[in-house]
């Protein structure tokens, strides 16, 4: 696909490939490694703008940042506008340039708040959430899905609605709230909401190589890619739209291990990269007895040892 630069506010990309918001996971050591790898913007896991305003500590350990990540967006949800506002206009939120909007999350926890992927169903509210964050100075982006089930396909009328608010960017997640992470991507969809603004748009699902980013730019128009579970396996497939060179995985995984620890206690650092370590071994000869010998590492120097053993074979 062709690398190019994305206007989003004030801020200028280096490219149009982007790491999405992966709720657990896009932690600030994860999202350096992707972005070392050249993902052209990445995003902070879901954070709770209602969260914020009570001063969760979990919320705000979401949030963690330094200067060297430039740019970054934060995603946070919500269905009270001038909550959303608030937290837009927070001092945890002032390292972040670019505020995005939850419009996609299927989780029914989620979902029955009236927050994600219900604000698909009302529209008039998700507008006025946008215009009221857009009041905070932020260049604000929404990312939400094509609709919640195939009867209800909204993507046009949405996408214009966004624009109209406010939004900067918008981020089409080609799956309706009912097919969660799985089934066929609709470009169809997605075009539409592409063909129905002027500001830029991210398509995204389904891309796992350079191939599949080609056939969705290909058949939706859309201004770049957004690229998610596929990162989990594999952080450096960024590489592979850049050109930059890809680390040996092991070196790779130690650098994560050692950042993670820099920045979280050892408690999480062990079970966070249990977790990453179990995807980066799926498809390796063995990796079933692997995966039960990383569950069962209690600290992060025994996990270190281990990444040693798996990755000289």
């Amino acid at each position: 696909m062709e690398l190019k630069p994305i206007t989003i506010g004030s801020v200028r990309t280096e490219n149009n490939v982007f790491l999405a918001p992966l709720a657990g996971y896009t932690n600030y050591p994860f999202r350096r490694l992707c972005e070392r790898s050249g993902a052209g913007l990445a995003f902070t896991e879901m954070v709770s703008a209602k969260g914020l305003k009570y001063g969760s500590e979990n919320t705000k350990a979401l949030l963690y940042t330094t200067p060297e990540e430039s740019p970054v967006a934060v995603q946070i949800f919500g269905s009270e506008p001038d909550i959303m506002r608030a937290a837009c206009e927070s001092e945890e939120l002032s390292p972040f340039p670019i505020a995005d909007i939850n419009m996609g999350c299927p989780v029914p926890k989620i979902y029955k708040n009236g927050e994600g992927s219900a604000l698909l169903e009302n529209p008039a509210l998700a507008e006025k959430i946008v215009s009221e964050c857009a009041k905070s100075g932020k260049a604000v982006t929404v990312k939400f899905r094509v609709g919640v089930s195939e009867d209800k396909l909204i993507a046009a009328e949405f996408a214009r609605r966004m624009e109209e608010a406010g939004a900067a960017l918008l981020t089409v997640h080609g799956r309706t709230r009912d097919k969660y992470y799985s089934g066929e991507v609709n470009y169809r969809e997605i075009a539409a909401a592409k063909n129905a603004v002027r500001i830029p748009v991210i398509a995204n699902g389904g891309v796992f190589s350079e191939a599949d980013a080609d056939e969705l730019l290909e058949k939706t128009g859309a201004d770049g890619v957004m690229i998610a579970r596929a990162a989990l396996y594999d952080p450096q497939i960024f590489c592979d739209f850049t050109g930059r060179p890809r680390e040996e995985k092991r070196q790779m995984i130690e650098r994560q291990i050692k950042e993670t620890r820099q920045v979280f206690d050892e408690r999480f650092t062990t079970v966070f990269m249990r977790k990453m370590v179990a995807f980066y071994v799926k498809g390796m000869r063995g990796a079933a007895g692997w995966k039960e010998r990383l569950f069962a590492c209690p600290d992060p120097d025994s996990l270190l040892a281990l990444v040693e053993e798996i990755f000289s074979e």
